[in-house]
């Protein structure tokens, strides 16, 4: 809890920092133009002395630069704080596995209960809308369709399926295609493949993550966190 607040407290203070800075420049700016000002009415024809209009639109003009001028630098200090609180968050999922788009199969080694092991590949997809029937194509890496998957009827959302590796079979290249239908209509879906972070890096502000089986991946491109 404490680090979460620290951090926060950083954050703010980072942007009041900057906040402060730009009234410091406001001010200076403010100060110099009343000097002139002044020293400008000082030095005036007094036959021709400086109209009040005049006076009033070079007021109203320091006031909206140097006004503009502190909220670029107070925005400036909310999109450091903002980037700042991205990358902590990014930092957060180092370890996590999560669900990106792609239709990849990642497989895995599974023991049971009585010890014996077995390669289990998992995926995931995401129906827009609730199907009567849906079938999973799982393809080898030479583009044949080893196996068919039915999950019968689904609502609409989020779906994950395992699919078990024969011994005889690699596990490298595998990859799978939904189809959910009602009826004759198609089901519009979004395959989604597991992967595990292992890593963050920021590139010209941009959060990107390392991900171990799909590389470097932007942080937006995560749909989901498993």
């Amino acid at each position: 809890m404490s680090s979460v607040s620290s951090t926060g407290n950083s954050v703010l203070d980072k942007i009041n920092g900057t906040t402060a800075t730009a009234s410091d420049k406001t001010t200076e700016a403010s100060d110099r133009f009343l000097k002139l000002l002044v020293t400008q009415m000082q030095n005036q024809d007094p036959l021709n002395p400086m109209d009040n209009a005049q006076v009033t639109s070079q007021m109203a003009q320091i006031s909206t630069v140097t006004g503009i001028e502190k909220l670029n630098t107070t925005m400036g200090g909310v999109t450091d704080g903002f980037s700042q609180m991205q990358v902590l968050q990014g930092a957060s999922l180092v370890g996590h596995q999560v669900l990106i788009e792609g239709n990849k199969l990642v497989a895995g080694t599974v023991k049971a209960d009585d010890g014996t092991s077995s390669t289990v590949a998992a995926g995931a997809f995401d129906l827009s809308g609730s199907a009567a029937t849906v079938n999973i194509d799982v393809i080898n890496a030479a583009g044949k369709v080893v196996d068919t998957i039915s999950q019968g009827s689904q609502p609409a959302g989020l779906h994950s399926f395992q699919w078990t590796v024969p011994s005889t079979m690699s596990s490298e290249g595998l990859t799978f295609k939904v189809s959910a239908k009602n009826g004759s209509t198609n089901v519009g879906n979004t395959a989604l493949m597991n992967d595990q972070v292992d890593a963050i890096s920021n590139s010209n502000g941009t959060l990107n993550l390392e991900l171990r089986n799909s590389g470097t991946t932007a942080y937006s491109k995560i749909k989901v966190v498993v």
